[in-house]
């Protein structure tokens, strides 16, 4: 029996912007694994098919749906799938997110194109996503898990990072979303809970270089890096009944970097 057998989940951004293994790819691989039916939303539909194929080899079920998650009409469109295809919802994994590209974006340094668009990508997109999954959990009558993304930036201040305002305004503010849901619907059994990542290796962050990446190991206390799969087995338990009496968490998988306040020199 898998930990999510008769589950189905919607993972948004599942897809990988490059090679290698992202958060979201991971999620919804360890979710199939584990039994749950997954919904793949990404804007371009090409890679979530493949992924949606890379889980059929392995056993798994899942299907691509291509959606702007930022679009109220493409939200609605995605719940009226995951209800045609798979007849309920289970767990939503609220992944898409973006950051300001390494850019300084103090916050003297933020224009409104900036601030408007990571309030839409990161935020935003997370509160529609949550209000159309929220009735057809309760529809399915088992109650159900959603699951926010944040990152260490909304958590904690990293002297001498890049700036990182907007980003860390958008993180902060998916704290306060978790905590409202969660408290706005536990006696109905549908939980939410937040996953604050730290120094982990994705396709997204790759770009930035070995040096960047070398800084961001430096400050982690256990001295290496995460993987998305790290992010994903925090995901699966988050979504799984082992968690029934869990909501309003804000579960750091960070290598205790929750513990710091310093980036290295």
């Amino acid at each position: 029996m898998g930990r999510l057998d008769g589950k189905v989940a919607i993972v948004t951004g599942a897809a990988p912007r490059g090679e290698g293994i992202g958060n979201g790819t991971a999620m919804a691989i360890l979710m199939a694994r584990e039994g749950a039916k997954v919904l793949l939303v990404n804007r371009s539909a090409e890679r979530a098919e493949q992924l949606a194929e890379k889980i059929a080899e392995e056993g798994g079920e899942a299907s691509a749906f291509a959606a702007d998650v930022t679009k109220t009409d493409d939200v609605a469109a995605m719940a009226a799938a995951v209800k045609e295809r798979y007849g309920r919802l289970d767990i939503l994994c609220n992944n898409v997110g973006v950051g300001t590209g390494g850019d300084p974006n103090r916050v003297e340094d933020v224009t409104d194109e900036t601030w408007d668009s990571l309030v839409d990508i990161n935020i935003t997109s997370a509160m529609k996503c949550s209000r159309v999954a929220v009735p057809l959990m309760r529809e399915s009558g088992g109650g159900g898990s959603i699951i926010n993304i944040s990152s260490i930036a909304g958590a904690v201040g990293l002297m001498g990072s890049p700036g990182t305002a907007p980003y860390a305004a958008m993180k902060s503010a998916t704290h306060g979303l978790t905590l409202s849901i969660a408290a706005d619907y536990a006696a109905e059994g549908i939980r939410c809970n937040c996953i604050i990542i730290g120094s982990v290796s994705t396709p997204l962050v790759a770009h930035f270089g070995e040096e960047y990446r070398k800084r961001r190991i430096e400050m982690v206390p256990m001295q290496t890096e995460g993987t998305g799969w790290d992010i994903g087995w925090a995901a699966v338990y988050l979504a799984s009944d082992e968690a029934k009496w869990v909501t309003g968490v804000m579960l750091p998988v960070d290598g205790g970097l929750c513990a710091l306040r310093a980036w290295p020199r």
